[in-house]
């Protein structure tokens, strides 16, 4: 359990190892800790588990709830990699291995597009244009772009903006692995919105904190 306070405590601070991932260990850990406690509570950041969310509107009935975005970039880089690895299937008929036009791009396909150098460009438009059949791979790669793109624009009101469009184009589309993704943020989306009404809340403090503990 992490305290992502700014104020007096600008960095995250480490309040308690529950062992246990389960919505059930973090509601008796704030039940414990009392009604006092408790209200303070103002904003909740966490990942797609259902279990967390539950106990957060079960126990701060008045905090804000927010999906953190790292996240939400995860599930769209693994919806692009299962899209990646069933048009594999499909058109070679085997998993990707050297040589293979998708497979050579795997790792660029999880980068943010701005990011990407002249010649890994060239060589995304090359695995691309291999096969009509990566066109699945392109329009879910650029649909993820667009998802990590709302991260990172010049206000919150464009962020939120373009989340409550993707909210509502995704699941209808055609990729079924992009269809997955746009419903799972439909069903998540006033804790993905929240984003863009909190400041940008993060759950980075408390991936920190993980990675120190590891």
């Amino acid at each position: 359990m992490v305290d992502l306070a700014r104020g007096s405590h600008p960095t995250a601070r480490l309040l308690d190892l529950v062992p246990g991932r389960s919505g059930k260990a973090y509601r008796d850990w704030l039940d414990e800790r009392g009604d006092e406690f408790r209200k303070r509570v103002e904003i909740a950041t966490l990942d797609l588990f259902q279990g967390y969310k539950n106990a957060i509107d079960d126990q701060h009935e008045d905090a804000t709830c927010v999906l953190d975005a790292f996240h939400i970039v995860k599930l769209a880089g693994a919806a692009v990699n299962d899209v990646r690895r069933r048009i594999q299937q499909e058109t070679l008929g085997h998993r990707g291995r050297k040589g293979d036009p998708l497979y050579g791009i795997r790792h660029v396909l999880r980068a943010g597009r701005q990011r990407l150098s002249p010649r890994q460009q060239t060589r995304l438009a090359s695995a691309l244009a291999a096969h009509p059949d990566h066109v699945a791979v392109e329009v879910a790669y650029h649909c993820a772009q667009d998802l990590r793109d709302v991260f990172h624009q010049p206000t919150p009101a464009r962020g939120r903006q373009l989340a409550e469009q993707l909210i509502a184009t995704l699941p209808s589309c055609p990729i079924p692995e992009i269809a997955r993704l746009g419903k799972t943020l439909r069903r998540w989306r006033t804790a993905f919105l929240a984003y863009f009404d909190t400041d940008g809340a993060s759950n980075g403090g408390t991936e920190a904190i993980n990675g120190r503990v590891r």
